[in-house]
């Protein structure tokens, strides 16, 4: 089993997976966040390689767009 934080909630997974995997199975399109990963912010090309390690710290902001500014 792997404790990891997620946004400050305590979530557990059954097996080790890419940070890219933990995002698809939490319904978040990959290419729509930013992923900070024990205060290190990891680089959208490194999802598929970085693996979810027991104790990590996530904070994932989704990018949302907006209307006219004036």
């Amino acid at each position: 089993m792997i404790s990891l934080m997620i946004n400050g909630d305590e979530h557990t997974l059954e097996k080790q997976m890419s940070l890219h995997d933990l995002l698809e199975e939490l319904d978040i399109d990959p290419s729509k966040v930013a992923v900070e990963r024990n205060l290190e912010i990891v680089p959208k090309t490194t999802f598929q390689q970085v693996l979810i390690e027991d104790g990590d710290q996530l904070e994932i902001v989704h990018f949302i767009g907006g209307g006219k500014i004036d």
